[in-house]
């Protein structure tokens, strides 16, 4: 279980920090961001489902990590 909570907390990490590289790059100017969305629109013409399921994904590891670490540890919650 303690490898499941590590790759779970790995890809949480990362999906986060794929979108703040993504507004870090327009908002510095380093990428070409033509909608004012903060996505650089070579990644939104390869990877827009990632993008406009941002909300949903974040929310669905937020709530996954909520429930296993609320499993594997329920005395610290």
């Amino acid at each position: 279980m303690n490898e499941f909570i590590i790759t779970l907390i790995f890809i949480v990490i990362l999906v986060s920090g794929v979108y703040f590289y993504a507004g870090y790059l327009t908002r510095t100017g380093k990428a070409e961001d033509a909608d004012g969305n903060f996505i650089p629109d070579s990644w939104e013409e390869n990877f827009g489902w990632f993008f406009s399921a941002k909300g949903l994904i974040m929310f669905a590891l937020g709530l996954l990590l909520g429930y296993v670490l609320g499993v594997q540890f329920p005395d610290i919650f």
